[in-house]
């Protein structure tokens, strides 16, 4: 089922039917700052489970999420003074973070080294998904079998539409993944260069 939601004035009343849907187990498709991902509130572990069959996606290499804020991110992940003042500077964006989970975080979303993958997205409709929500939502881009992934929401739900509940059409976004920088350690480590300038990381 294809939603249209106004990118840039988002319709609470569409915003709180597709929330009712996240903590009914629901699927969705929806518009970040990178391209459009796939998600559900990651404390249903059937809906994980669901994208973890969508995407082919082994058991031991577990999802990043997306949170509302620096506030919020607290309540997943142990933030250290250095990892604070760059997360401020550089939160919302596209950006995904790899932190030490807290114990709040469900299992299937921790890696073997007890880290988290936290990105705080750019963008309109998914911060009001995650803040009416009340909980964090699983990020993950479109499948792989798709090169490059599809950035309108309609050819999304010609791909997708029978394997989740909802697509929300959010207008036409080009996948350009985000940069993943590690802050576990002393020094910030670059993972991946993406979207998200990652100058300031280095040393």
């Amino acid at each position: 089922m294809l939603l249209e939601i106004n990118p840039y004035n988002p319709q609470p009343r569409l915003i709180n039917r597709v929330v009712e849907q996240l903590k009914n187990g629901a699927v969705i498709c929806y518009p970040t700052d990178t391209g459009y991902g796939i998600g559900c509130d990651i404390f249903n572990p059937k809906a994980i489970k669901r994208i973890a069959q969508i995407k082919q996606r082994p058991k031991q290499k577990p999802f990043s999420f997306m949170c509302s804020d620096l506030t919020h991110i607290s309540n997943y992940a142990h933030v250290s003074n250095t990892a604070y003042r760059l997360l401020k500077k550089r939160l919302p964006g596209p950006y995904t973070f790899v932190l030490p989970g807290t114990k709040v975080v469900p299992k299937v979303m921790i890696t073997k080294q007890k880290t988290v993958g936290i990105r705080v997205p750019d963008n309109q409709i998914s911060q009001l998904l995650i803040q009416s929500l009340g909980n964090p939502i699983v990020n993950t881009s479109l499948p792989e079998e798709d090169e490059p992934a599809p950035s309108d929401p309609y050819e999304i739900d010609l791909l997708l539409g029978n394997r989740v509940d909802l697509v929300i059409d959010g207008g036409p976004i080009y996948s350009d993944p985000s940069s993943v920088i590690d802050l576990t350690g002393e020094v910030p480590e670059v993972l991946r260069e993406g979207k998200g300038d990652v100058t300031p990381f280095l040393r």
